[in-house]
């Protein structure tokens, strides 16, 4: 910090519900944080305490410190950082934790858990005020090679300053909708990943602002353009070896990594609501495109919620499994932890991988898809959150307060959602009726 003439340093944490919450402290502090941590109010934050247990104790972790690259002329750094109890005990609310039990599980079995997200969002015309209609800042689709006005370089400069943070991007490019973009991050390990997915929405929002437009990670912004994901590839790994490879098999997957895959689709209704918390999320998951609607797996299948990619079939390291539901506004914590508890479970007991879905699922008729035994996903906020609420597996994964809370949370806000008149229907009938 004294080299890079830092003045201040903020602290990092997520909320339940996956917002950045900081706290700026000057250096002077930061060895009184990491001995002592930094006591703040829990009560004012998104699930975590009551009001009469509210004090709670951030820990800053050393190996996340970063400078941030658009605070030009004050030297500012940032930590994530651990919260726990006043007694020093990790916080079950800390969605960092949440995360950390869950890979701490994983490698009491000898597994080293793997992410690869493809990140998704829509650029803006100009900082979006509410009660107006978004603008997309371009014309483009996919792949295009386009002049983005106001928005030129804008990819370039937000990989500067992730490379500039630490993360490395794999490659990025115009994604199908207009002003649709997707950066991909390289493979991390779940936890790093998790904290790599928070600071990239700060990059992305900053760069941004800095250019006098905006940024969105809400899962469907246009009802005519395709929704915004986060397909992310997994992998496990046992010490240097990728426990998803088999040579010798036709998909190159190994019975751990179809057990795995056997383990996502037999509790995808449960996990869901947690991958896709918003109720946007759902018409970005019943809008077709790339946006999986129906449980199976498929190879070169994109209409599938898993797929077994074969970019490289005879490379080892690069066996993996796509899951094609995750939505870029999750809270990544809380979905990598439930996305590994599935695939755990598929390998703990064993579960047999179900027949491959080699059609496009969406063009089968509901009496083929019944009789392939391929189940629809939720198509609601509600029918997700009905589906979690009977799932013992993601109870004891997010633990009791987390469960509760986030439970709470999200029939709130569905039912805030129900009870709102909407422009299609006063399109649609107030003429009319």
């Amino acid at each position: 910090m004294e080299e890079r003439n830092i003045r201040f340093v903020r602290l990092w944490f997520a909320d339940v519900l996956g917002s950045l919450k900081s706290v700026a402290i000057p250096p002077t502090e930061v060895e009184g944080a990491f001995a002592e941590g930094v006591g703040f109010d829990g009560s004012a934050v998104e699930g975590y305490t009551r009001v009469y247990e509210s004090d709670m104790v951030a820990h800053p972790d050393p190996a996340t410190f970063q400078m941030l690259p658009w605070r030009q002329g004050t030297g500012t750094a940032r930590m994530f950082c651990d919260i726990c109890n006043p007694d020093g005990t990790p916080s079950y609310v800390d969605p960092r934790y949440v995360l950390k039990r869950a890979l701490a599980k994983a490698a009491g079995k000898g597994f080293t858990f793997y992410c690869h997200p493809e990140i998704e969002f829509y650029l803006l015309t100009e900082d979006h005020k509410a009660g107006t209609r978004p603008q997309p800042l371009d014309d483009g689709g996919y792949f295009d090679h386009t002049t983005l006005g106001a928005g030129t370089d804008f990819r370039r400069d937000s990989i500067t300053m992730l490379e500039q943070m630490g993360i490395s991007v794999e490659f990025s490019h115009h994604e199908a909708g207009p002003g649709q973009h997707e950066i991909d991050l390289r493979y991390a390990d779940a936890l790093t990943m998790a904290d790599n997915i928070m600071t990239f929405r700060v990059v992305i929002r900053e760069v941004a602002a800095l250019r006098g437009i905006s940024a969105t990670f809400m899962p469907k912004p246009f009802t005519e353009h395709p929704g915004s994901g986060m397909h992310t590839h997994v992998s496990l790994f046992e010490g240097d070896n990728n426990a998803f490879f088999d040579a010798s098999d036709p998909t190159r997957l190994s019975k751990i990594g179809k057990h795995f895959v056997a383990g996502l689709l037999r509790h995808a209704p449960e996990y869901t609501a947690v991958t896709n918390q918003w109720v946007n999320s759902y018409r970005r998951l019943n809008g077709g495109g790339e946006a999986p609607s129906y449980i199976c797996w498929g190879r070169n299948n994109r209409s599938a919620l898993v797929r077994v990619p074969l970019y490289k079939p005879d490379k080892a390291a690069s066996a993996r499994v796509e899951i094609r539901s995750i939505d870029s506004a999750t809270n990544p914590y809380l979905a990598y932890a439930m996305i590994l508890a599935a695939g755990l479970d598929g390998i703990e007991h064993e579960m047999e991988l179900p027949e491959e879905a080699s059609d496009d699922v969406w063009g089968l008729t509901s009496r083929e898809r019944v009789a392939m035994g391929i189940r629809p996903l939720p198509t609601s906020l509600d029918e997700a959150i009905r589906c979690m609420e009977d799932s013992e597996l993601v109870a004891e994964t997010l633990g009791e307060h987390v469960y509760s809370y986030f439970l709470r949370n999200k029939k709130a806000e569905f039912d805030a959602y129900r009870n709102q008149v909407t422009q299609f229907e006063l399109d649609r009938f107030l003429p009319n009726l």
